[in-house]
């Protein structure tokens, strides 16, 4: 096994020497091949040059990835992924709230067989008007949403088996979703209890706006995870719900005009009715455009429908006999 640590850095450079060192101390026990791989994410305070010093004094051990302007959290980490080449991926923040001599504990569990250790703070340091509730209500909805239910999504220290994550990309603030990304894979997700320090330096990065992020991300998730591989059954299912409503709103106009005398022109309902069943139409229309995208998406990219965990005594693949031909001076008998 060889474990990669990925973190992403942004104006850290206060906390940067504590951190290797943690690292170093909480590593030293394991008898396993590890490296750190710090993301520079357009640091504007000299963590850059913290993070080469780093690299020059540890080159067996730290990788450095600088990129080029901020992109944001999730960009890092998907940066610090792909410029890694461990069996197991652990994922902290620089800030030193995260307690590195957590990761032996995550790897334990790895070795017991799961795919997915995640982080759950119980005794979290933070402010509770500011942090703490924004935090309890994002885990409940995402929990409820994506029906994996885990205490602290928002929590960066997780450990992940690198199968797990290969085959999506993150974009915008979803690497906290990959749990729920993980789990449509068959991933084995444990949480644990994890240490969390109060920040010593500098600032936090995180505030409510981010909150209302997540919730956006949110829709996103839940369609990627339920609907990326069958679109129709969310347009169909509006357009069907669409176009039953538009006929329950035509019956009543008809009964209307039987039993009150009622106008059909006059009504404002007749409208609605026939808009209704337009965008119903529309939609339904739309689900079977979406099918053929899915369709052509798969097939062009060569891309299975299913994951496979592993297999026990496949059978080798049979060699087909050679079809036998006539010669162009060979003629079938009569």
């Amino acid at each position: 096994m060889k474990l990669s640590i990925i973190i992403p850095v942004y104006n850290e450079t206060e906390s940067l020497d504590s951190l290797q060192e943690a690292l170093h101390q909480a590593m030293g026990g394991l008898s396993v091949d590890w490296q750190v791989v710090y993301v520079d994410d357009g640091s504007s305070d000299g963590s850059q040059q913290v993070l080469e010093k780093l690299a020059e004094a540890d080159r067996d051990h730290t990788v450095i990835v600088i990129l080029r302007r901020n992109f944001g959290q999730t960009a890092a980490i998907a940066a610090g992924i792909d410029h890694s080449d461990g069996d197991v991926i652990v994922l902290m923040d620089a800030d030193l709230q995260n307690d590195p001599a957590d990761i032996p504990l995550m790897l334990e569990k790895i070795n017991e067989g799961y795919d997915v250790v995640s982080g759950w703070r119980v005794n979290r340091q933070d402010k509770f008007i500011t942090r703490v509730l924004p935090s309890r209500i994002a885990n409940w909805l995402i929990s409820t949403v994506t029906g994996v239910h885990l205490h602290d999504y928002g929590c960066t220290l997780k450990a992940y088996r690198r199968e797990v994550l290969e085959g999506f990309r993150l974009y915008g603030e979803m690497h906290r979703f990959i749990p729920a990304y993980a789990s449509q894979v068959g991933a084995k997700i444990i949480e644990m209890p994890v240490h969390h320090h109060a920040r010593k330096y500098g600032r936090t990065k995180y505030g409510l706006r981010r909150t209302l992020k997540v919730i956006l991300d949110l829709f996103t998730v839940k369609f990627l995870l339920d609907y990326s591989k069958k679109p129709i059954y969310l347009f169909g299912g509006a357009g069907v719900g669409l176009i039953a409503l538009s006929l329950l709103v035509l019956i009543y106009l008809v009964i209307m005009r039987i039993w009150q005398n009622e106008h059909l022109i006059r009504s404002p309902l007749l409208q609605m009715s026939v808009m209704l069943f337009i965008l119903g139409f529309q939609s339904i229309l739309m689900g079977l455009l979406a099918e053929l995208l899915v369709r052509t998406y798969h097939e062009s990219q060569d891309k299975l429908t299913y994951t496979v965990r592993r297999v026990v005594n496949e059978n080798p693949p049979q060699l087909s006999q050679p079809a036998t031909h006539l010669s162009s001076t060979q003629q079938p008998e009569e």
